[in-house]
């Protein structure tokens, strides 16, 4: 249960990055609840999961998944630039996650 706790609130980061760029640096009222909404279950389903992961694993799983999001919804809704090195960056951080996850002691 404590992985998917991880991948939930990983996904939950990916939200509040979102409105967070929506928040024009915190000067757009709704946004800016969103941001500190969506962090703070994302801050919250980490902590439950880090009860029984290791906490170098749950942060670099929690982490990854925000930054391979944040890069797939800046570049599918905010038509920001996408190139090869940018794909081969994100694949090796999806990389790690899977090793993360297959690695023993989990």
């Amino acid at each position: 249960m404590a992985w998917t706790y991880l991948i939930i609130a990983g996904l939950f980061e990916v939200v509040w990055a979102y409105f967070m760029k929506q928040s024009a640096g915190f000067t757009r009222l709704w946004p800016s609840v969103a941001t500190l909404g969506f962090m703070g279950v994302s801050f919250a389903l980490l902590s439950v999961a880090m009860r029984s992961l290791p906490m170098g694993t749950a942060y670099t799983v929690w982490t990854g998944i925000g930054a391979v999001g944040a890069f797939v919804v800046g570049a599918v809704f905010l038509q920001e630039h996408v190139n090869l090195w940018r794909v081969v960056a994100a694949g090796l951080i999806i990389a790690g996650i899977v090793l993360m996850r297959l690695a023993p002691g989990q």
